[in-house]
């Protein structure tokens, strides 16, 4: 089987999956981190080729499942692993976790895009905590006059990087009091985020301190069947291995 991976749920999965003799999974990551954190199951790096690429490599290995745990923004890779799936007759799972919602003491701004939420910002000048990945930041070169500090994985590409920005790299998830001390030593005034849910300490940060948040909303969730826990895709991922042809079904 074949996990489509780079987030935590899918890595998570992999560990689940780990040593267990009844499947042979595989984690494919796109390639967008330098340094992926490799999972103890066998994996791969790199894209398919669109959807005729990833059909031929679901038929060419014999893949008997597909689990689309790609992040909540990877909206391309989701249609064609939809599409692949489908041409080569591959059961798929969707892992993906529920987006976040607003509470009581929340003040957020819902935009649908990267552009739209450098617009948002207006024309007073802020000091803007930045957490959108690294390949999505060049909208921001438009909005100059605002002072950006820029949290990713990898450092950024410094062609996309508008000309007040300070880059801090690290791997999350960041708990409440790191990013509210974070917010708080650097003036933050505006916290600006894609709607990934997964773990919400900035966003708990921004409420104890009353700040508002820029929220870049997600596109609409892949169709079909879906769930938000590794564990639930492991007991479809066994449902299936009961219920599949055994060899003398298939003719073999």
């Amino acid at each position: 089987m074949l996990i489509l991976g780079g987030t935590a749920e899918a890595s998570a999965l992999a560990r689940l999956l780990a040593g267990e003799s009844w499947v042979a999974p595989v984690l494919s990551f796109a390639g967008r981190t330098v340094s992926p954190v490799l999972p103890p199951i066998p994996s791969r790096v790199g894209g398919f080729g669109g959807v005729d690429g990833l059909a031929a490599y679901l038929a060419r290995e014999r893949v008997e499942a597909l689990i689309d745990a790609t992040h909540p923004f990877a909206h391309q890779i989701s249609i064609n692993a939809e599409r692949a799936a489908e041409v080569a007759s591959v059961p798929r799972l969707v892992l993906q976790r529920p987006p976040w919602i607003a509470g009581p003491g929340d003040s957020w701004h819902s935009v649908p895009s990267v552009a739209a939420a450098a617009a948002a910002l207006g024309e007073a000048p802020q000091r803007v905590f930045l957490t959108i990945g690294r390949q999505d930041l060049l909208p921001f070169q438009a909005a100059a006059h605002h002072f950006y500090l820029i949290r990713s994985v990898d450092p950024p590409d410094p062609a996309l990087l508008p000309p007040r920005a300070e880059i801090l790299t690290g791997r999350g998830p960041f708990t409440e009091d790191h990013d509210r001390a974070l917010m708080e030593r650097h003036g933050i005034g505006v916290l600006v985020t894609k709607n990934s849910g997964g773990a919400e300490g900035k966003l708990r940060a921004a409420r104890a301190l009353g700040l508002p948040v820029i929220m870049v909303a997600r596109r609409p969730a892949p169709t079909g069947e879906t769930v938000t826990e590794p564990e639930a895709a492991l007991a479809w991922l066994r449902a299936h291995a009961e219920t599949r042809p055994t060899p003398d079904d298939r003719g073999a």
